[in-house]
Protein backbone atom coordinates (compact mmCIF):
# COMPACT_ATOMS: atom_id res chain seq x y z
CA UNK A 1 0.00 0.00 0.00
CA UNK A 2 2.00 3.35 -0.97
CA UNK A 3 0.96 5.75 1.73
CA UNK A 4 1.76 2.91 4.39
CA UNK A 5 5.08 3.00 2.42
CA UNK A 6 5.44 7.07 2.69
CA UNK A 7 4.75 6.75 6.30
CA UNK A 8 7.54 4.54 6.74
CA UNK A 9 9.70 6.66 4.36
CA UNK A 10 8.77 9.81 6.28
CA UNK A 11 10.65 8.35 9.19
CA UNK A 12 13.42 9.41 7.86
CA UNK A 13 14.06 13.11 9.22
CA UNK A 14 16.07 14.38 6.36
CA UNK A 15 13.11 13.32 4.44
CA UNK A 16 10.57 14.36 6.69
CA UNK A 17 12.37 17.77 6.87
CA UNK A 18 11.81 18.52 2.87
CA UNK A 19 8.57 17.65 3.12
CA UNK A 20 6.58 18.57 5.93
CA UNK A 21 4.06 21.71 6.67
CA UNK A 22 1.58 22.32 3.76
CA UNK A 23 3.42 20.11 0.90
CA UNK A 24 2.53 17.36 2.89
CA UNK A 25 -0.81 18.13 4.28
CA UNK A 26 -2.67 15.21 6.73
CA UNK A 27 -5.51 15.30 4.56
CA UNK A 28 -3.84 13.27 1.25
CA UNK A 29 -3.77 10.40 3.60
CA UNK A 30 -6.74 8.38 4.40
CA UNK A 31 -8.84 8.58 7.57
CA UNK A 32 -6.79 6.04 9.33
CA UNK A 33 -3.15 6.62 8.34
CA UNK A 34 -3.91 10.33 8.20
CA UNK A 35 -4.10 9.85 12.25
CA UNK A 36 -0.86 8.23 12.50
CA UNK A 37 0.51 11.23 9.87
CA UNK A 38 -0.45 13.31 13.15
CA UNK A 39 1.49 10.96 15.51
CA UNK A 40 4.37 11.19 12.81
CA UNK A 41 4.36 15.06 12.63
CA UNK A 42 4.11 15.17 16.64
CA UNK A 43 6.95 12.99 17.13
CA UNK A 44 9.35 14.95 14.56
CA UNK A 45 8.72 18.26 16.61
CA UNK A 46 9.83 16.45 19.66
CA UNK A 47 12.44 14.56 19.03
CA UNK A 48 15.31 14.44 17.03
CA UNK A 49 16.71 12.00 14.34
CA UNK A 50 15.20 9.17 12.59
CA UNK A 51 11.86 7.65 14.17
CA UNK A 52 11.14 3.62 13.21
CA UNK A 53 7.58 1.97 13.30
CA UNK A 54 8.50 0.85 16.90
CA UNK A 55 8.35 4.48 18.05
CA UNK A 56 5.89 5.66 16.57
CA UNK A 57 3.38 3.08 17.39
CA UNK A 58 4.02 3.72 21.02
CA UNK A 59 3.98 7.72 20.59
CA UNK A 60 0.60 6.58 18.78
CA UNK A 61 -0.73 4.63 21.56
CA UNK A 62 -0.16 7.54 24.28
CA UNK A 63 -1.81 9.60 22.18
CA UNK A 64 -4.99 7.37 21.53
CA UNK A 65 -5.24 5.99 24.92
CA UNK A 66 -9.11 5.86 24.93
CA UNK A 67 -9.62 4.04 21.75
CA UNK A 68 -11.31 0.38 22.16
CA UNK A 69 -9.22 -2.62 21.82
CA UNK A 70 -11.02 -3.61 18.60
CA UNK A 71 -9.73 -0.12 17.10
CA UNK A 72 -6.58 -0.58 18.71
CA UNK A 73 -6.20 -4.38 17.08
CA UNK A 74 -6.96 -2.41 13.75
CA UNK A 75 -4.11 0.22 14.67
CA UNK A 76 -1.59 -2.45 15.37
CA UNK A 77 -2.42 -4.64 11.93
CA UNK A 78 -1.76 -1.27 9.73
CA UNK A 79 1.51 -0.50 12.06
CA UNK A 80 2.86 -4.07 11.56
CA UNK A 81 2.24 -3.44 7.56
CA UNK A 82 4.06 -0.15 8.19
CA UNK A 83 6.97 -2.03 9.39
CA UNK A 84 7.07 -4.28 6.51
CA UNK A 85 6.80 -2.30 3.91
CA UNK A 86 10.27 -0.73 1.87
CA UNK A 87 11.38 2.47 2.09
CA UNK A 88 10.40 4.12 -1.25
CA UNK A 89 13.50 5.99 -3.18
CA UNK A 90 13.77 9.22 -2.82
CA UNK A 91 13.06 10.41 -6.12
CA UNK A 92 9.78 8.17 -6.38
CA UNK A 93 8.23 8.99 -2.99
CA UNK A 94 8.85 13.07 -3.69
CA UNK A 95 6.94 12.17 -7.17
CA UNK A 96 4.40 10.35 -5.31
CA UNK A 97 4.34 12.95 -2.84
CA UNK A 98 3.70 15.87 -5.35
CA UNK A 99 0.93 13.81 -6.89
CA UNK A 100 -1.12 13.41 -4.12
CA UNK A 101 -1.11 16.75 -3.00
CA UNK A 102 -2.00 17.95 -6.37
CA UNK A 103 -4.91 15.63 -6.63
CA UNK A 104 -6.10 17.16 -3.09
CA UNK A 105 -5.58 20.68 -4.18
CA UNK A 106 -7.47 20.01 -7.46
CA UNK A 107 -10.45 18.62 -5.27
CA UNK A 108 -10.59 21.18 -3.31
CA UNK A 109 -11.04 23.44 -6.68
CA UNK A 110 -13.51 20.51 -7.45
CA UNK A 111 -15.59 21.22 -4.48
CA UNK A 112 -15.23 25.35 -4.27
CA UNK A 113 -16.18 25.28 -7.83
CA UNK A 114 -18.95 22.82 -7.35
CA UNK A 115 -20.25 24.92 -4.53
CA UNK A 116 -20.48 28.72 -6.58
CA UNK A 117 -22.62 26.84 -9.58
CA UNK A 118 -24.69 25.63 -7.04
CA UNK A 119 -25.54 28.79 -5.15
CA UNK A 120 -24.01 28.02 -1.69
CA UNK A 121 -21.11 29.57 -2.02
CA UNK A 122 -21.55 33.39 -3.87
CA UNK A 123 -18.04 34.19 -4.29
CA UNK A 124 -14.73 32.80 -6.04
CA UNK A 125 -12.94 34.45 -3.63
CA UNK A 126 -12.71 31.50 -1.37
CA UNK A 127 -11.17 29.81 -4.19
CA UNK A 128 -8.48 32.65 -4.77
CA UNK A 129 -6.87 32.79 -1.33
CA UNK A 130 -6.68 28.81 -1.84
CA UNK A 131 -4.59 29.41 -4.76
CA UNK A 132 -2.63 31.66 -3.56
CA UNK A 133 -2.22 30.14 -0.22
CA UNK A 134 -0.33 27.27 -2.67
CA UNK A 135 0.61 28.79 -5.59
CA UNK A 136 4.49 27.84 -5.16
CA UNK A 137 3.79 24.58 -3.50
CA UNK A 138 2.33 22.41 -6.54
CA UNK A 139 5.85 20.68 -6.92
CA UNK A 140 7.96 18.96 -4.04
CA UNK A 141 11.27 20.22 -3.06
CA UNK A 142 13.71 19.29 -5.30
CA UNK A 143 17.46 17.63 -3.15
CA UNK A 144 19.41 19.28 -6.11
CA UNK A 145 23.02 17.86 -6.60
CA UNK A 146 24.85 20.26 -8.72
CA UNK A 147 27.11 19.80 -11.75
CA UNK A 148 30.70 19.83 -11.25
CA UNK A 149 32.51 22.95 -12.92
CA UNK A 150 36.07 23.06 -11.49
CA UNK A 151 38.66 24.08 -14.07
CA UNK A 152 39.75 20.59 -13.70
CA UNK A 153 36.41 19.06 -14.65
CA UNK A 154 35.93 21.44 -17.86
CA UNK A 155 39.84 20.83 -19.16
CA UNK A 156 38.58 17.35 -18.87
CA UNK A 157 35.56 17.53 -20.85
CA UNK A 158 36.80 19.55 -22.95
CA UNK A 159 39.78 17.60 -23.96
CA UNK A 160 36.87 14.42 -23.98
CA UNK A 161 35.08 16.53 -27.01
CA UNK A 162 37.58 14.85 -29.36
CA UNK A 163 37.46 11.30 -28.75
CA UNK A 164 37.52 9.73 -31.78
CA UNK A 165 39.62 11.91 -34.34
CA UNK A 166 38.31 12.23 -37.98
CA UNK A 167 40.30 10.42 -40.91
CA UNK A 168 40.33 12.85 -43.10
CA UNK A 169 43.12 15.29 -43.05
CA UNK A 170 41.15 17.93 -44.40
CA UNK A 171 38.39 17.75 -42.16
CA UNK A 172 40.58 16.86 -38.84
CA UNK A 173 42.25 20.19 -39.79
CA UNK A 174 39.14 22.39 -39.05
CA UNK A 175 37.23 19.91 -36.80
CA UNK A 176 39.60 17.53 -35.03
CA UNK A 177 36.77 15.09 -34.27
CA UNK A 178 33.52 13.98 -31.72
CA UNK A 179 33.16 11.93 -28.75
CA UNK A 180 30.04 10.39 -26.39
CA UNK A 181 27.08 12.93 -26.32
CA UNK A 182 27.45 13.97 -29.74
CA UNK A 183 24.85 14.20 -32.48
CA UNK A 184 26.45 14.54 -36.03
CA UNK A 185 23.98 15.44 -38.77
CA UNK A 186 25.53 14.03 -42.04
CA UNK A 187 23.45 15.36 -45.02
CA UNK A 188 23.89 14.99 -49.25
CA UNK A 189 21.89 14.04 -52.52
CA UNK A 190 21.60 10.72 -52.96
CA UNK A 191 24.72 8.97 -54.93
CA UNK A 192 26.98 11.45 -53.45
CA UNK A 193 28.97 8.81 -51.58
CA UNK A 194 27.17 9.01 -47.62
CA UNK A 195 27.45 5.39 -47.10
CA UNK A 196 31.12 5.56 -47.98
CA UNK A 197 31.24 8.35 -45.62
CA UNK A 198 30.46 6.36 -42.70
CA UNK A 199 32.23 3.72 -44.03
CA UNK A 200 35.45 5.37 -44.69
CA UNK A 201 35.20 7.49 -40.69
CA UNK A 202 34.76 3.87 -39.30
CA UNK A 203 36.96 1.29 -41.16
CA UNK A 204 39.14 3.46 -43.11
CA UNK A 205 42.79 4.23 -42.30
CA UNK A 206 42.97 5.36 -38.71
CA UNK A 207 38.91 5.18 -38.12
CA UNK A 208 36.98 4.82 -35.12
CA UNK A 209 37.30 1.22 -34.97
CA UNK A 210 41.15 1.35 -35.51
CA UNK A 211 40.92 4.03 -32.86
CA UNK A 212 39.07 1.96 -30.63
CA UNK A 213 35.50 2.60 -31.00
CA UNK A 214 32.89 0.16 -30.66
CA UNK A 215 30.44 1.14 -33.74
CA UNK A 216 26.99 -0.01 -34.54
CA UNK A 217 25.86 0.76 -37.72
CA UNK A 218 21.74 0.49 -38.35
CA UNK A 219 20.65 0.72 -41.88
CA UNK A 220 17.19 0.86 -43.35
CA UNK A 221 17.89 1.92 -46.97
CA UNK A 222 20.39 -0.25 -48.62
CA UNK A 223 20.87 -3.84 -47.91
CA UNK A 224 23.19 -4.73 -45.32
CA UNK A 225 25.51 -6.47 -47.68
CA UNK A 226 26.01 -3.99 -49.53
CA UNK A 227 26.88 -1.85 -46.72
CA UNK A 228 28.87 -4.22 -44.95
CA UNK A 229 30.30 -4.53 -48.56
CA UNK A 230 31.64 -0.72 -48.14
CA UNK A 231 33.07 -1.34 -44.94
CA UNK A 232 35.10 -4.40 -46.32
CA UNK A 233 36.61 -2.15 -49.25
CA UNK A 234 37.10 0.79 -46.89
CA UNK A 235 38.97 -1.40 -44.06
CA UNK A 236 41.05 -3.64 -46.64
CA UNK A 237 41.63 -0.61 -48.98
CA UNK A 238 40.69 -3.15 -51.81
CA UNK A 239 37.79 -2.98 -54.25
CA UNK A 240 35.31 -5.92 -54.38
CA UNK A 241 36.97 -7.09 -57.53
CA UNK A 242 40.44 -7.04 -55.67
CA UNK A 243 39.46 -8.80 -52.48
CA UNK A 244 37.81 -11.14 -55.13
CA UNK A 245 41.11 -11.80 -56.49
CA UNK A 246 42.98 -11.88 -53.30
CA UNK A 247 40.64 -12.76 -50.21
CA UNK A 248 43.32 -13.86 -48.07
CA UNK A 249 45.20 -10.39 -48.21
CA UNK A 250 41.55 -8.76 -47.75
CA UNK A 251 40.79 -10.81 -44.84
CA UNK A 252 44.04 -9.94 -42.80
CA UNK A 253 43.05 -6.27 -43.27
CA UNK A 254 39.33 -6.49 -42.60
CA UNK A 255 39.32 -9.28 -39.46
CA UNK A 256 41.05 -7.22 -36.93
CA UNK A 257 38.47 -4.07 -38.07
CA UNK A 258 35.59 -5.83 -38.19
CA UNK A 259 35.80 -6.87 -34.20
CA UNK A 260 34.78 -3.41 -33.57
CA UNK A 261 31.70 -2.89 -35.85
CA UNK A 262 28.21 -4.71 -36.10
CA UNK A 263 25.76 -3.68 -38.83
CA UNK A 264 22.11 -4.63 -38.87
CA UNK A 265 19.46 -4.32 -41.42
CA UNK A 266 16.68 -2.16 -39.44
CA UNK A 267 14.04 -1.61 -42.18
CA UNK A 268 10.98 -0.54 -40.40
CA UNK A 269 12.52 -0.07 -36.56
CA UNK A 270 11.68 3.11 -34.70
CA UNK A 271 13.64 5.34 -32.49
CA UNK A 272 12.51 2.90 -29.72
CA UNK A 273 13.81 0.00 -30.72
CA UNK A 274 17.35 1.90 -31.49
CA UNK A 275 17.07 2.98 -27.63
CA UNK A 276 16.84 -0.64 -26.62
CA UNK A 277 19.21 -1.63 -28.68
CA UNK A 278 21.92 0.63 -27.79
CA UNK A 279 21.19 0.15 -24.19
CA UNK A 280 21.76 -3.73 -24.79
CA UNK A 281 25.02 -2.92 -27.09
CA UNK A 282 26.32 0.00 -25.28
CA UNK A 283 28.47 1.39 -28.76
CA UNK A 284 30.72 3.92 -29.00
CA UNK A 285 29.37 4.94 -31.98
CA UNK A 286 25.98 5.05 -33.72
CA UNK A 287 25.16 5.02 -37.06
CA UNK A 288 21.29 5.92 -37.99
CA UNK A 289 21.51 5.21 -42.11
CA UNK A 290 19.12 6.86 -42.94
CA UNK A 291 17.97 8.29 -39.61
CA UNK A 292 14.69 9.71 -41.14
CA UNK A 293 13.34 6.54 -41.73
CA UNK A 294 13.53 5.50 -37.98
CA UNK A 295 10.95 8.76 -37.42
CA UNK A 296 7.72 8.16 -35.97
CA UNK A 297 5.25 9.80 -38.18
CA UNK A 298 3.14 11.17 -35.22
CA UNK A 299 2.04 14.53 -37.40
CA UNK A 300 1.14 15.71 -40.61
CA UNK A 301 4.33 17.55 -40.68
CA UNK A 302 7.61 16.38 -41.61
CA UNK A 303 9.42 18.95 -39.59
CA UNK A 304 7.39 17.97 -36.83
CA UNK A 305 7.90 14.28 -36.20
CA UNK A 306 11.67 14.45 -37.44
CA UNK A 307 12.86 17.33 -34.59
CA UNK A 308 10.99 14.69 -32.54
CA UNK A 309 13.25 11.73 -33.49
CA UNK A 310 16.47 13.91 -33.60
CA UNK A 311 15.63 15.23 -30.03
CA UNK A 312 15.27 11.22 -29.49
CA UNK A 313 18.28 10.46 -31.14
CA UNK A 314 20.41 13.44 -28.92
CA UNK A 315 18.65 11.89 -25.69
CA UNK A 316 19.95 8.41 -26.52
CA UNK A 317 23.45 10.37 -27.13
CA UNK A 318 23.60 11.71 -24.04
CA UNK A 319 22.10 8.93 -21.52
CA UNK A 320 24.39 6.53 -23.01
CA UNK A 321 27.68 8.51 -23.76
CA UNK A 322 27.40 7.30 -27.51
CA UNK A 323 28.23 9.42 -30.56
CA UNK A 324 24.90 9.21 -32.86
CA UNK A 325 25.32 9.81 -36.75
CA UNK A 326 22.53 10.30 -38.32
CA UNK A 327 22.66 10.22 -42.41
CA UNK A 328 20.11 12.25 -44.10
CA UNK A 329 19.06 13.37 -47.51
CA UNK A 330 19.42 17.18 -49.16
CA UNK A 331 16.09 18.37 -50.97
CA UNK A 332 16.90 18.95 -54.41
CA UNK A 333 17.07 22.26 -54.22
CA UNK A 334 20.99 20.80 -53.01
CA UNK A 335 21.46 19.14 -56.53
CA UNK A 336 24.35 20.61 -58.19
CA UNK A 337 25.79 23.42 -55.47
CA UNK A 338 28.84 22.98 -53.99
CA UNK A 339 27.96 25.15 -51.02
CA UNK A 340 25.01 23.74 -49.60
CA UNK A 341 23.32 24.74 -46.15
CA UNK A 342 21.24 23.28 -43.27
CA UNK A 343 17.65 25.21 -45.56
CA UNK A 344 18.69 22.13 -47.57
CA UNK A 345 18.03 19.60 -45.26
CA UNK A 346 15.08 17.15 -46.56
CA UNK A 347 11.92 17.59 -45.07
CA UNK A 348 13.37 19.35 -41.98
CA UNK A 349 14.80 22.52 -42.46
CA UNK A 350 15.97 23.68 -38.94
CA UNK A 351 14.03 21.18 -36.76
CA UNK A 352 16.76 18.35 -37.54
CA UNK A 353 19.63 20.81 -37.43
CA UNK A 354 18.09 22.36 -34.09
CA UNK A 355 19.46 19.12 -32.52
CA UNK A 356 22.40 18.57 -33.93
CA UNK A 357 26.18 19.00 -32.37
CA UNK A 358 27.76 19.12 -35.80
CA UNK A 359 26.70 19.20 -39.28
CA UNK A 360 28.32 17.76 -42.20
CA UNK A 361 26.49 18.44 -45.68
CA UNK A 362 28.60 16.29 -48.74
CA UNK A 363 28.27 17.90 -51.99
CA UNK A 364 29.77 17.07 -55.15
CA UNK A 365 30.52 19.55 -58.68
CA UNK A 366 28.30 20.43 -60.61
CA UNK A 367 27.83 18.70 -64.48
CA UNK A 368 28.93 21.06 -66.55
CA UNK A 369 29.61 19.26 -69.84
CA UNK A 370 27.01 17.09 -71.86
CA UNK A 371 28.08 13.93 -71.81
CA UNK A 372 30.33 14.40 -68.58
CA UNK A 373 30.44 10.98 -66.71
CA UNK A 374 29.59 11.91 -63.09
CA UNK A 375 31.04 9.03 -61.14
CA UNK A 376 34.49 10.73 -63.04
CA UNK A 377 34.48 13.57 -60.76
CA UNK A 378 35.77 11.99 -57.28
CA UNK A 379 36.13 15.40 -55.98
CA UNK A 380 33.78 16.22 -52.36
CA UNK A 381 32.97 19.19 -50.65
CA UNK A 382 32.40 18.67 -47.29
CA UNK A 383 30.54 21.61 -45.88
CA UNK A 384 30.43 22.25 -42.19
CA UNK A 385 27.01 24.03 -41.71
CA UNK A 386 27.02 23.94 -37.98
CA UNK A 387 29.45 23.54 -35.11
CA UNK A 388 29.21 23.28 -31.45
CA UNK A 389 32.14 21.64 -30.75
CA UNK A 390 35.60 22.77 -30.24
CA UNK A 391 36.81 25.73 -31.79
CA UNK A 392 33.13 26.19 -33.51
CA UNK A 393 34.95 26.16 -37.16
CA UNK A 394 32.12 27.11 -40.18
CA UNK A 395 33.06 26.53 -43.49
CA UNK A 396 34.35 24.01 -46.42
CA UNK A 397 36.48 21.25 -47.00
CA UNK A 398 37.70 19.18 -49.96
CA UNK A 399 38.59 16.12 -50.04
CA UNK A 400 38.69 13.21 -53.08
CA UNK A 401 35.81 10.06 -52.81
CA UNK A 402 37.63 6.82 -54.10
CA UNK A 403 34.03 5.13 -54.79
CA UNK A 404 35.88 1.43 -55.49
CA UNK A 405 37.49 1.11 -52.43
CA UNK A 406 34.67 3.52 -50.09
CA UNK A 407 37.09 5.88 -49.13
CA UNK A 408 36.81 9.31 -48.17
CA UNK A 409 41.15 11.14 -48.53
CA UNK A 410 42.85 14.37 -48.79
Amino acid sequence: MMELALIKTLLNRDFYEQHKGIRCPDKIFTKDVRKIKQALDAAMRTYEGDLNTSDLEALFYSQNQTMTTATKTAYSCLFRKIDKEQVIKEEIATDVLGKMFQQYVGEQVANLGFDFVNGTQTSLEPLRRMLENYKDDFTPNLRIEWEDISIDTLLKANDLQTQWKFNIPSLRRKVEGVSGGHLLLVGARPNTGKTSFHASLIAGPEGWARQGAKCVVLCNEEAYERVGARYLSAASNMSMDEVKANVALARSRYEPVRANIRIKDSTNKDMQWVESLVKQEKPDVLILDMGDKFASKTSDKSDVYLKDAAIYARNIAKQYNCCVVWMSQLSAVAEGKVYVDQSMMEGSKTGKAAEADLMVLISKNPIVEAGFAPEEDTQRHLNIAKNKLKGGWHGVVHCELDGARSLYTA
